[in-house]
């Protein structure tokens, strides 16, 4: 959705009757992109951003040209078999019911949060009918009022884009959350920082690598919004003093490598710093999943995979071992 911001800007701008598309409710595909929207104009026929690797763009297109004067909202269901997502390079088949909402009836401030990079989230109340929509931004820093903007609250929390659908008496209520990217914070330089670094590009996230706890205070408390720490140093004139500063901040992830004993040594540190036994509790160290890593490489993994579970409030296990649906 956030690289859609400047498109969408320049639409309303230019007065093209565009449109915002999102899935409400799906089912089937395999992995896809949570953050997945579409910017559609039927008038010339263009279509930007991405959504199930465009295989209902010109279904969603057409739905667009169709639209009847004064509506709304526009809830469409499609549905792609094998042979199709096959030539779509989609993992598997799937069906969703897709929201057809025109640009102007969603608020400005929506993109212009999303273009500083700020986390926010988007509620969208739907009549019975499907046919009449109302979009309100909820910021992270607000106060929930009702439990749509909780469940906002919630996914923004998570620090992962993600979309849920609510339904009650008076229709269905989307909830779609944009929450900051994360932003590692690495303590410490050499070989595994760099790895670290690359695999955090890799996901999307921002890093930066630091050498000295007054400079990594400076950096947490400017981006505690999307801040994690992953400590490498084992300098105690370094290590100590910023994981109790990530601590003291809340930050959402704060882990650390290094031996047990090490460990032992930071916990200790951590104590005499005035940390409690909840704030020990979130460090995580030694740092990363039991993946079995053993090169540098697997290890940036390992730590990355953590971080990600971690952000994401997930109990950290194999997949085999879960019988729930796949995420």
């Amino acid at each position: 959705m956030r690289e859609l911001v400047e498109t969408a800007r320049q639409w309303v701008a230019e007065g093209r009757v565009g449109f915002l598309a999102r899935p409400v409710a799906e089912q089937g595909f395999g992995p896809r992109d949570p953050a997945g929207a579409l910017l559609l104009d039927a008038r010339v026929g263009a279509c930007e951003g991405d959504l199930y690797r465009g295989v209902f763009d010109a279904e969603l297109l057409a739905e667009a040209g169709a639209w009847e004067p004064g509506a709304t909202a526009r809830v469409c269901e499609v549905s792609v078999g094998a042979d199709g997502a096959a030539e779509a390079r989609l993992t598997c088949g799937g069906r969703a019911e897709i929201l057809l909402q025109p640009l102007a009836s969603v608020p400005a401030q929506w993109w212009e949060l999303l273009g500083e990079g700020v986390g926010v989230a988007l509620v969208t109340r739907l009549n019975e009918r499907a046919d009449r929509a109302v979009s309100e931004v909820v910021r992270a820093v607000d106060a929930p009022g009702n439990d749509a903007e909780r469940r906002a609250g919630e996914l923004l929390a998570t620090r992962r884009p993600g979309r849920d659908a609510l339904y009650g008496d008076s229709g269905l209520v989307l909830v779609e959350a944009y929450p900051s990217a994360p932003y590692v914070l690495i303590g410490g330089g050499g070989e595994l920082a760099d790895l670290i670094a690359a695999q955090v590009r890799l996901l999307g996230w921002t890093s930066a690598t630091v050498a000295d706890a007054g400079e990594a205070e400076e950096l947490l408390e400017a981006r505690r919004d999307a801040a994690c720490l992953v400590m490498l140093s084992h300098d105690p004139e370094f290590d100590v003093p910023t994981l109790r500063t990530a601590l003291a901040l809340g930050i959402p992830y704060v882990g650390a490598l290094g031996s047990r004993k090490t460990t032992a040594r930071r916990r200790e540190g951590l104590i005499a710093a005035g940390a409690g036994e909840a704030e020990l509790a979130r460090v995580h160290g030694p740092i990363g999943l039991d993946l079995g890593a053993r090169t540098p490489a697997e290890t940036a993994l390992a730590i990355c995979a953590e971080v990600l579970a971690v952000l994401g409030g997930y109990e950290m296990r194999a997949l085999r071992d879960s019988d729930g649906p796949l995420r």
